[in-house]
């Protein structure tokens, strides 16, 4: 059984910093582009960030680049979003996604709500 569990999200302060996890399971952990979205109230679904996993390409979308970082653990199938300096306009529920390089595999974690606000 596929599983994305996301973890980390939370309520914090204009400028704090939280780090996100997406820990996998179910699925060969290479391979696969992994996403992370966001979408806040009344907004499109918006890429943050992805990385590849069988290599080391990524990339930060420019609203959140120089701020977010994403990594992975391929020992641990888990990746990563590291967000500093975080903004009220960072608020939102956060989604992993797993997509396969080749095949039509296309999985989702539950979401974690990141809510940045004094």
């Amino acid at each position: 059984q596929v599983q994305l569990v996301e973890s980390g999200g939370g309520l914090v302060q204009p400028g704090g910093s939280l780090r996100l996890s997406c820990a996998t399971s179910g699925f060969t952990f290479n391979n696969y582009i992994m996403n992370w979205y966001r979408q806040a109230p009344g907004k499109e679904r918006e890429l943050v960030a992805l990385i590849i996993t069988g290599g080391s390409s990524m990339h930060v979308a420019d609203s959140v680049k120089g701020r977010f970082t994403i990594s992975k653990d391929n020992a641990k199938n888990t990746v990563y979003l590291q967000m500093n300096s975080l903004k009220p306009d960072d608020t939102a529920v956060y989604f992993c996604n797993a997509r396969h390089l080749t095949r039509p595999d296309d999985w989702w974690g539950q979401g974690t709500q990141v809510t940045v606000s004094s």
